[in-house]
């Protein structure tokens, strides 16, 4: 068995350093420098117009308009943000930093400024081009803009994106995630089988339900669970005030030049810290995957308006939270420390470390409910996603099927090894981006005149 490990390793491997290669971070970064450019640093110019009419609404009882759609849009935001709100922002953050050092937290912010503007075309297009299925469901998503707006002889680019995103959300969101669930019990004397039913159990008690039983469930969950996270890094962060600062400075300073070892660090190189910093940028806010937009297609409400729900997704999702997760790691002095096993601090793990040392009792506790939380409200989101992508191809028929792989593939997660999964699910992200991403550029003039259209009509206002 460890020899199948070892070669599916090393084949994996060969496949990642071309689809996290050089000419692919330019495609992922480019695509959201040229959508920036093409929308009048749109995300930058209307940051507080954006928020002012998304979350800045959401205490206000909606107006009754002539959208089409099947759930609200903080429903769709609170879906899509299940799932960029995540293991992403806990264990992934925590792994860049471990791998490719401290300036990897640069190379995340970088990724996620511009991918603002790729999660607005994302948002955005899934409302533009979606269909209305016989029985009044939506299906959207980066198929449907690229069949609805590159046009027909661009299908097989759609059936790929289809087949590679049903697959790849096996990986992010899925076995990613009860793996790390399974972990992070494991240290409470909780075995994998029982947390692998336990999940499986939960996550099919909504996900049978379809779209709006699982936006009900995030519209709940993700806001409460997001801001007790954020409560508790802040408390380690005003206690470690003082190390804030150096903290900021390794970020900047380390996302130039080579890091140091230090403790269980062996260092990393600046080629690292890009990789890993845009890896687990992408990993966490999804900018790019374009998956969000198959969530995004139900909500009721106009293309730029939804599109804004994303410029603020990933904002929250990387500048915030991960932000957060960053600074308390860096600020504790867990960075480098190694385990019992003397094995250097990683993932989850490395995070848990760095709250139970900024919020000795309380702080271990935090990250373990957390992680329980965004994972159980990612599972629910990623199933709709590859349903929907598997659904494109095959037609309704793939659904029912689809949902109980899905839920078989939870259990495996969390009985599986840890280092196969994550290395699979880089490469499933990969695979899945390119084709998205493609789509966007040759739809960037279309953005372009959709958020021109809104505009003008502020300015006359």
């Amino acid at each position: 068995m460890e020899g199948i490990i070892e070669r599916l390793l090393a084949f994996n491997e060969q496949i990642n350093s071309i689809v996290w290669g050089p000419p692919f971070m330019i495609l992922l970064v480019g695509t959201g420098l040229y959508l920036t450019i093409r929308l009048g640093f749109f995300q930058f110019t209307h940051l507080g117009h954006a928020w002012r009419n998304t979350f800045g609404k959401v205490f206000k009882k909606e107006k009754k308009g002539d959208e089409d759609g099947e759930i609200t849009s903080f429903q769709a935001v609170t879906s899509a943000m299940a799932a960029t709100i995540g293991v992403g922002n806990i264990a992934g953050v925590a792994t860049a930093i471990a791998v490719g050092g401290p300036g990897a937290v640069f190379w995340m912010w970088v990724s996620a400024l511009f991918g603002m503007a790729t999660k607005f075309g994302e948002a955005a297009f899934g409302v533009k081009y979606r269909n209305v299925n016989e029985d009044g469901s939506y299906s959207g998503g980066v198929m449907q803009y690229i069949e609805n707006g590159l046009g027909k002889g661009w299908k097989w680019l759609a059936v790929l994106y289809a087949l590679f995103a049903g697959l790849a959300a096996f990986g992010i969101g899925n076995m990613v995630q009860s793996n790390t669930v399974a972990v992070a019990l494991s240290e409470f004397g909780v075995s994998a089988n029982v947390t692998g039913v336990i999940i499986v159990v939960l996550v099919g008690l909504v996900t049978l339900g379809g779209i709006k039983r699982v936006a009900s469930t995030a519209e709940k969950v993700v806001p409460l669970m997001t801001l007790i996270y954020f409560a508790g890094a802040i408390v380690i962060i005003i206690a470690n005030i003082s190390a804030v600062p150096g903290a900021f400075r390794d970020i900047f300073y380390y996302a130039f030049r080579p890091a140091a070892g230090v403790g269980g660090f062996a260092g990393a190189t600046v080629a690292q810290s890009i990789r890993y910093g845009v890896a687990r940028g992408i990993f966490s806010n999804e900018a790019g995957l374009g998956a969000a937009s198959i969530v995004h297609a139900q909500a009721k409400n106009t293309p730029v308006k939804q599109g804004m729900w994303g410029i603020w997704e990933v904002f929250i999702d990387t500048m915030l939270v991960c932000t957060m997760t960053a600074v308390v790691i860096l600020s504790t002095g867990v960075f480098g420390g190694v385990n019992e096993a003397g094995e250097l601090l990683d993932g989850a793990e490395l995070t848990s470390a760095a709250f139970t040392q900024g919020l000795p009792g309380p702080g271990g506790y935090v990250v373990l409910i957390a992680l329980i939380f965004f994972a159980y409200t990612t599972m629910l989101t990623w199933n709709f996603y590859g349903e929907k992508s598997w659904e494109y191809i095959f037609g309704k028929k793939v659904v029912l099927p689809y949902r109980l792989l899905f839920l078989g593939f939870l259990f495996l997660g969390a009985v599986g090894g840890l280092q196969l999964i994550w290395n699979v699910a880089d490469t499933l992200n990969g695979l899945m981006a390119a084709p998205n991403l493609i789509a966007l550029i040759a739809l960037g003039g279309i953005l372009a005149k959709e958020k021109n259209n809104y505009t003008d009509k502020l300015d006359n206002k």
